[in-house]
């Protein structure tokens, strides 16, 4: 079975939640859901355990945030493969190909499991399942990515559109469309219509399959990437990214970087038994768009 490793994306301030959230302390490294004990980042590892062929982890944040990665991983007996520092933030697309290049640097070619630090998700078992079914698609070489199972027409989140119809099964269904935050009135047809599903912004690929299509979609990204990494330096337990070379990466989210070609990837749902919600943050591949299953809250699309 091929390795899976998680790579865990702790960018972003909350600033939704300030005061509480704030730049030098955001919301993903507080202890907000649960039985408050463990930040929201400490919960996006422990629901991973008892995934087959689990790996450490990559993980992806600010520099500034540094120390407080590691301790909190340190907290709950995780030792990271990498905790790669961005010297700014460039948005998703960036971070997963400096991800995907760090995974495959030893001649290794994982799947990478791409996750928000943010997100809270009230049923793990229902979401290790949802990643399960969507694991050989992905081996396959296809794009996976999860959407949620809608309960609202919310227009503060970004939608999947399913190219058929979304059944009761984990099959995983090609994806017609990204959608950008709707209006009202297009979100109520979303709704009706039964092939929408809410962005969760998770993925799941080989590390060779993401590095393929960014490459052809997007390629200054993946030079930049590159770049950044071929010159980065070792900080401690820390991989820094090279600043000049980073910062000339456009700033483009992972989804977005493919949306405008050809092809679709596939979609796993996360209905309501893996339901993922997102009361402490924001909302937020291209191989064959791929497509959404259901295990019952999850949707895991390709």
């Amino acid at each position: 079975m091929t390795a899976l490793v998680p790579v865990i994306l702790c960018g972003g301030t909350g600033t939704r939640l300030w005061p509480l959230s704030r730049a030098t302390y955001p919301k993903q490294y507080w202890a907000l859901a649960g039985d408050g004990q463990d930040t929201l980042l400490q919960q996006t590892h422990q629901r991973l355990e008892g995934i087959a062929a689990l790996q450490p982890p990559l993980l992806i944040c600010n520099e500034d945030h540094r120390f407080i990665v590691a301790e909190q991983m340190r907290q709950i007996g995780v030792e990271p493969a990498a905790i790669l520092l961005e010297p700014m933030g460039r948005n998703t697309a960036p971070a997963v190909a400096v991800a995907a290049l760090q995974a495959t640097a030893h001649g290794d070619d994982p799947l990478l499991l791409v996750l928000a630090a943010d997100h809270v998700i009230q049923n793990a078992a229902g979401f290790r399942a949802a990643v399960e079914a969507g694991m050989a698609a992905a081996e396959a070489g296809q794009l996976v990515t999860f959407g949620i199972v809608p309960t609202a027409p919310e227009t503060g989140y970004g939608y999947i559109e399913a190219a058929e119809p979304l059944g009761g099964t984990t099959t995983p269904v090609p994806i017609a469309r990204f959608v950008e935050k709707p209006d009202r009135a297009t979100a109520e047809q979303f709704l009706a219509s039964g092939r929408f599903t809410w962005n969760s912004g998770m993925f799941l690929f080989k590390a060779s399959a993401i590095l393929s299509e960014l490459e052809r979609l997007a390629p200054e990204v993946v030079s930049a990437c590159r770049s950044a990494l071929e010159h980065d330096s070792e900080d401690l337990d820390f991989l820094r990214l090279e600043r000049e070379a980073f910062a000339a990466c456009p700033n483009v989210a992972i989804d977005g970087a493919h949306r405008p070609r050809r092809r679709a990837p596939a979609q796993r749902r996360l209905e309501r038994c893996g339901q993922l919600e997102r009361p402490v943050g924001n909302g937020r591949a291209r191989r064959r768009r791929q497509c959404a299953a259901r295990p019952r809250d999850l949707r895991s699309q390709q």
